[in-house]
């Protein structure tokens, strides 16, 4: 990792960019698959998942067969694990319901608020080097809370043409309705689309790669919505002379050993503690099973020196991370600050791989600085708002003069019609 020590605010910009292709480098590709999907169907679905995949399926869905065996293939422990972590998640997010909002603005007119779910949802759940049935949790488990009837999964199926029983475990517990085996860029398309085995659906979930979050970007071209551009993982630590190196090192590296475009970031006022962590990273890397991958996204990563805590914050703001561990003495300094991050975890014993997995909140968050807009995947991400209105006799008398002269005022008459041609009924 690279230690920097208190860069000028100009050279910030350089310092936190991200180990990201541009979207023009992909774009291209990207195109190309959705254009054959929409074309094709099925047929370029298949194809894809032969070049990408290396495996030529006879069906993309899973049968309730598979889902069985793969229920028996998940021990007992491992199942009761993910039992426990669906309850966390679900404790969480139905916390987060909003009851009906119902006001009457004036005498006789009345407006309320409901909130009814996404019909139609697709989730996206990686495979690739780590096939993440913790996502499967993340996404299925508010969707169902909300009431979307139609929960699709995609993921990519490895070399033998399955999806890791896990996945199937999870997806089956909670209430995933259909299962298809596609990953990539062509999944993403094919929700878009609709093909013959994969439903249309009107928003899509979860994270990928980068091409994936093009691919996801690009679907919204055409009319489906997206929760937000997810693309390679990343986390930011604040830390100072309180903290434990060894835990420091080891956030670090969870995160790293997610892909070699992970970044991680430590930003800390301490720079005995930054060479302690340094050292830390060099021994704890070498035991890891994904030490290629953590290298090389390690090559990517940082660390920064920051004289004191107010400029170590405002630059924390500048980058906005996906995840942010804050390990400091005045954790309520950074508490109380922090405007942008996707989710935010707090003191020596909060490790960030407790929100990946099992202890309530969404793992599912804004990359590549979009914290600064958008929020992690939570319960309203499944729902819309709609809004209703009844107006009286008396409602429209007390504001059809109102409605008339500002559609008026906008050269809009058909407008002030509807309101006129009532109340000469009125009066």
């Amino acid at each position: 990792m690279k230690t920097i020590e208190n860069p000028n605010k100009d050279t910030w910009s350089d310092i936190l960019k991200r180990p990201t292709q541009t979207i023009g480098d992909i774009e291209a590709t990207v195109n190309q698959i959705f254009n054959e999907v929409r074309q094709e169907g099925d047929k370029a679905i298949k194809d894809y998942t032969l070049r990408f995949d290396g495996v030529s399926l006879k069906s993309n869905v899973v049968t309730p067969e598979e889902i069985q065996q793969a229920i028996q293939n998940v021990p007992e422990k491992l199942q009761n694990a993910i039992k426990k972590a669906k309850k966390n998640i679900e404790v969480f997010h139905t916390a987060q319901k909003t009851s009906k909002i119902d006001v009457e603005t004036t005498n006789g007119v009345q407006c309320w608020q409901e909130k009814r779910p996404i019909e139609k949802v697709g989730l996206y759940i990686p495979g690739g080097t780590a096939p993440l049935f913790s996502t499967v949790l993340m996404l299925a488990v508010p969707a169902q809370i909300a009431g979307c009837k139609e929960i699709v999964l995609c993921s990519p199926p490895n070399k033998e043409g399955q999806l890791a029983s896990e996945i199937l475990f999870a997806a089956q517990l909670c209430g995933v309705t259909k299962i298809i085996k596609v990953g990539g860029i062509q999944a993403v398309a094919g929700l878009t689309f609709g093909t013959d085995t994969i439903p249309q659906v009107y928003k899509i979930f979860g994270p990928g790669n980068q091409y994936v979050t093009v691919a996801k970007q690009l679907a919204t071209k055409f009319g489906v919505a997206i929760d937000m551009p997810a693309g390679p993982s990343e986390l930011l630590v604040v830390a100072d002379e309180e903290a434990k190196a060894s835990y420091i090192a080891s956030d670090l590296l969870s995160q790293a050993e997610h892909g070699a475009d992970s970044q991680v970031i430590l930003v800390s006022t301490s720079k005995e503690l930054i060479s302690s962590v340094s050292e830390e990273v060099e021994k704890q890397i070498k035991e890891l099973p994904r030490q290629d991958i953590a290298e090389k996204a390690i090559a990517n990563s940082k660390l920064i020196y920051i004289e004191n805590n107010e400029l170590a914050l405002e630059l924390i703001n500048q980058y906005g991370p996906e995840h942010f561990i804050i390990c400091t003495k005045n954790e309520d300094f950074y508490v109380n600050g922090i405007a942008n991050a996707g989710s935010v975890f707090i003191g020596n014993y909060t490790p960030e791989s407790a929100g990946d997995y099992a202890s309530g909140t969404n793992h599912t968050l804004p990359t590549n600085g979009f914290s600064k807009a958008y929020s992690g995947v939570n319960l309203d991400s499944f729902l819309k708002s709609m809004t209703f209105q009844k107006i009286s006799k008396e409602g429209l008398l007390n504001i059809g003069e109102t409605i008339e002269l500002m559609a008026e005022a906008e050269g809009l008459q058909a407008h002030k019609n509807a309101v006129s041609i009532r109340l000469k009924d009125l009066i």
